[in-house]
């Protein structure tokens, strides 16, 4: 409702993610619902409907009985170049197949969808823009994700599981789905969305803003992670105090910073939508999850350039604990001598569930595509920004008339108006 809120919301995205080394899979439910919002009411006030209603009463629920959600955004979408209503298959989008009385009946697929498998809601949003006739492809709206005529397709992801050297770090993976409706029914008082073709877009968009929000908060926490990783494989190793080390961490804690600004950034330019939700800066969010994306790899080289090859080439967790190699491993392990045996083994073991591990690898596309990829932050950034504003302060210190005015901060986004 507020910019406090929003500082908030990204404060505790970011711990949270620390506390669990990873993502808290909570911020896509609360993101798609800011979305819906502010587009349910807009979708009232336009066309007399009931959307912005079922909203409150869905969003009293969730709060009341505390309640996780999925969005499910991301559809199939079939041939890339060709439009929803162009596929072969109309399907390969999720849309309407008939209204009834009582409410609608949909068919599709989402995918990408992470968390569906264990929360109490799934969230279904457009994926895109709309054209006029594409009406049947604009709709959102919420069932639980044990619906009947709904289908998870899952796949689960989490660190190795340790038999003895147990730790936090092991105790949290993350799922995705492709998630099916198959002739789904949606009630009607579930539904935030039907048919309002230039609101399909908005919604898509604004799920984006906020969850790229919510990214310079936990791609933070992720940044800090692989940052405090390399600090200790340095002091580990002894070479902390070598320039070179310490110019690699100051260019890694610059990231993270430079990622949570730009999300306090985003709350202190916000404005309130007609609904009262608070909407964060475009600009501000999109650049912060672009730099986040665009780091990562440099993250990661940075850990495996510090912490050497030990991080892939460790042996296995039973030769610490084997009665003949153990009394081996826990003298050949020695580094600096201060720092026991166990905590060498402990910090390279988790460097490897973090890098050289099936978790490792999917992180490493996770943390890329997560929320957007850099590609599409760009675009947004591109649409975003008023380029005449800086066209005519240059124009204006080069003695070349313009028109408008130069002195002023705030950004006019059309597809916010």
């Amino acid at each position: 409702q507020n910019m406090e809120d929003l500082l908030l919301k990204q404060k505790m995205t970011r711990l949270y993610c620390q506390e669990v080394g990873g993502c808290i899979q909570r911020c896509m439910g609360i993101d798609a619902l800011n979305g819906i919002s502010i587009v349910s009411y807009e979708a009232d006030q336009k066309y007399g409907t009931k959307y912005y209603e079922n909203f409150k009463k869905f969003m009293e629920r969730v709060q009341k009985e505390d309640l996780a959600l999925n969005c499910a955004q991301t559809d199939v979408k079939g041939n890339r170049p060709w439009r929803p209503h162009e596929q072969k298959d109309p399907d390969l989008y999720l849309r309407v197949v008939e209204k009834r009385a009582d409410g609608i009946i949909v068919n599709g697929a989402k995918a990408h969808n992470s968390c569906s498998v264990y929360v109490d809601e799934i969230v279904a949003i457009p994926t895109r823009s709309m054209t006029p006739e594409e009406k049947d492809w604009a709709v959102a709206f919420a069932l639980p994700a044990d619906w009947e005529g709904i289908t998870i397709i899952n796949v689960a992801y989490y660190p190795p599981q340790r038999r003895q050297l147990h730790c936090p770090y092991e105790n949290f993976g993350i799922s995705h789905s492709i998630t099916v409706f198959d002739h789904v029914f949606v009630p009607w008082e579930r539904v935030f969305l039907c048919g309002e073709t230039e609101l399909a877009g908005k919604l898509a968009l604004l799920f984006a803003l906020y969850h790229r929000h919510s990214y310079t908060g936990c791609k933070a926490a992720l940044s800090e992670i692989l940052t405090g990783a390399t600090a200790l494989a340095a002091e580990y190793n002894g070479i902390d105090r070598a320039q070179h080390v310490r110019h690699t961490l100051a260019d890694m804690i610059q990231v993270v910073d430079l990622i949570f600004a730009a999300g306090v950034a985003s709350a202190l330019y916000s404005k309130k939508a007609p609904s009262g939700t608070c909407i964060p800066d475009s600009n501000f969010c999109n650049a912060g999850r672009m730099l986040a994306g665009e780091s990562i790899y440099g993250e990661y080289e940075a850990l495996a350039a510090i912490s050497g090859g030990l991080t892939a080439t460790l042996p296995a967790e039973a030769d610490f604990y084997n009665e003949k190699t153990k009394p081996y491993l826990e003298k050949y392990i020695m580094r600096v001598p201060e720092i026991p045996a166990e905590y060498q083994h402990r910090a390279f073991r988790l460097f490897q569930d973090m890098m050289a591990s099936a978790w490792g690898g999917h992180k490493l596309i996770d943390a890329l595509h997560g929320g957007g990829s850099p590609v599409i932050e760009k675009v947004a950034i591109y649409r975003d920004h008023d380029w005449e504003r800086s066209k005519n302060i240059v124009k204006k210190l080069g003695g070349i008339p313009y028109t408008g005015s130069t002195k002023t901060f705030e950004r006019k986004i059309p597809w916010l108006s």
